[in-house]
């Protein structure tokens, strides 16, 4: 696996929506690739939907019903353009997506659907221990 060639950020169940547009439009002025990943891509790598170099497609199309829930994966950014990203927008006041992730060594060869149940229950961990 090696690095995209630039920042890319992958974008679950915003389509179509005022915080999809708002995110589109922060991502176009830093100049940010976004790539709207569709259902039927779930089960393609991480990797290979961020871009990243020497990662294969998977041949299976995902038919399941999948999951709604907004997510976020970023790929390829330094600590401090995540810090510009998610300042501006916390500027902007884009309402909070619960589930973000950065591409890993070792999550690029996963689908999706399994990053997504690894961070909802990393989410739901976090919430219920918020208190203690």
């Amino acid at each position: 696996m090696s690095s995209p060639t630039k920042e890319t950020l992958l974008v679950y169940n915003m389509q179509n929506t005022s915080k999809g547009k708002l995110l589109k439009l922060i991502c176009m002025q830093l100049g940010i690739r976004v790539r709207v990943v569709e259902k039927e891509e779930f089960l393609q790598p991480i990797g290979y939907l961020a871009g990243l170099k020497g990662v294969e497609p998977s041949e299976e199309r995902f038919d399941g019903e999948g999951f709604d829930d907004e997510m976020l994966i970023l790929s390829g950014f330094t600590s401090n353009r995540m810090d510009l990203l998610f300042g501006m927008f916390r500027r902007q006041k884009m309402e909070r997506i619960a589930l973000k992730a950065v591409v890993t060594e070792h999550n690029w060869s996963w689908d999706s659907s399994r990053l997504h149940d690894e961070l909802r229950q990393e989410h739901a961990y976090m919430q219920q221990n918020r208190g203690n």
